[in-house]
């Protein structure tokens, strides 16, 4: 655990005992919402997971969360998101001997650590804004596996520290993007997909979409409004990839409304979800998609 910290970045400094001061966009600041929520779901009883990282930055971060106005069904809707991500990721790992992980926008997320077997078989790359990635580093150490990469995804000069070789024998190529395209543009998701694969080569793809009218709407959640960040881009249909490139192929979809981990959440809630899943307009307002991209010539 920190002591004191102090962190710099543009907009001033500031030290409190105990505490790390941050400074952060509004875009950028919308990374606090799932840390909280994670931290806050890891303290009860029975959590649908447990993220003793997140417990560690939320207790040490000098920030009032209470003023994130997070509504409890959207923290536990973050929380049942990362784990789907994590049995996600887990399960695309185990398929394969060895895996490259690009995760980006990875805001203050832990997934490194908590996806089993990540640290043994895994170059592992963690990709956000400059001032994300000086507050990572108060937190988590880089290794010969382990890579921070300060960066704006939008700008593919980054893509020039990821070692990785192209279409490497034996080796999956991953890209992780929770909670960040929906912040994009259309044409900025197009082209940094496709910086992706010129680097890379072959990779499979893994990120969470809103529907169309989600998108439009959502500046209306408390949260979202507190931050004052904006949603860029949603999307109904998930074969719309498929008409950007011929590369691209959608793989599956993975519903927030069922799904194995609702096991764990009370009868009610899974009542909730139950009765949200007979409608496609709920159902479909934000899932996991998966994608395949690249060929393997």
């Amino acid at each position: 655990m920190i002591a004191h910290v102090t962190t710099v970045h543009g907009t001033g400094s500031a030290v409190q005992a105990g505490k790390t001061m941050i400074h952060l966009s509004k875009e950028q600041e919308t990374l606090l919402i799932p840390l909280y929520g994670k931290a806050e779901e890891s303290r009860k009883k029975f959590p649908l997971f447990t993220d003793s990282k997140a417990e560690e930055i939320v207790s040490t971060i000098d920030y009032n969360f209470s003023s994130l106005k997070i509504p409890a069904k959207t923290r536990k809707m973050m929380c049942l998101r990362a784990k789907l991500f994590d049995n996600a990721v887990s399960e695309l790992m185990k398929s394969c001997h060895r895996s490259v992980v690009l995760h980006l926008g990875c805001g203050l997320d832990s997934r490194y650590l908590r996806v089993q077997g990540a640290e043994e078989k895994t170059d592992w790359y963690d990709v956000d804004f400059s001032e994300v990635i000086d507050i990572r580093r108060h937190f988590f150490q880089e290794t010969e596996t382990y890579h921070l990469i300060p960066s704006s995804v939008t700008d593919s000069s980054w893509l020039e520290h990821v070692s990785a070789p192209a279409s490497a024998d034996g080796v999956q190529h991953l890209v992780i993007a929770e909670g960040l395209f929906m912040y994009l543009t259309e044409d900025e998701i197009k082209k940094l997909l496709a910086s992706i694969q010129k680097k890379i080569g072959r990779y499979k793809l893994i990120f969470d979409a809103f529907s169309v009218f989600t998108a439009k709407h959502v500046k209306h959640h408390p949260s979202i409004k507190k931050t004052g960040a904006s949603v860029q881009w949603g999307i109904d249909d998930p074969g719309l990839l498929e008409q950007w490139d011929s590369a691209i192929q959608f793989k599956r979809e993975i519903d927030f409304t069922s799904n194995e981990e609702l096991k764990h959440l009370t009868s009610g809630m899974r009542a909730a979800y139950r009765i949200a899943h007979l409608f496609p307009f709920v159902r479909k307002a934000q899932r996991i998609l998966v994608y395949e991209i690249g060929s393997d010539e």
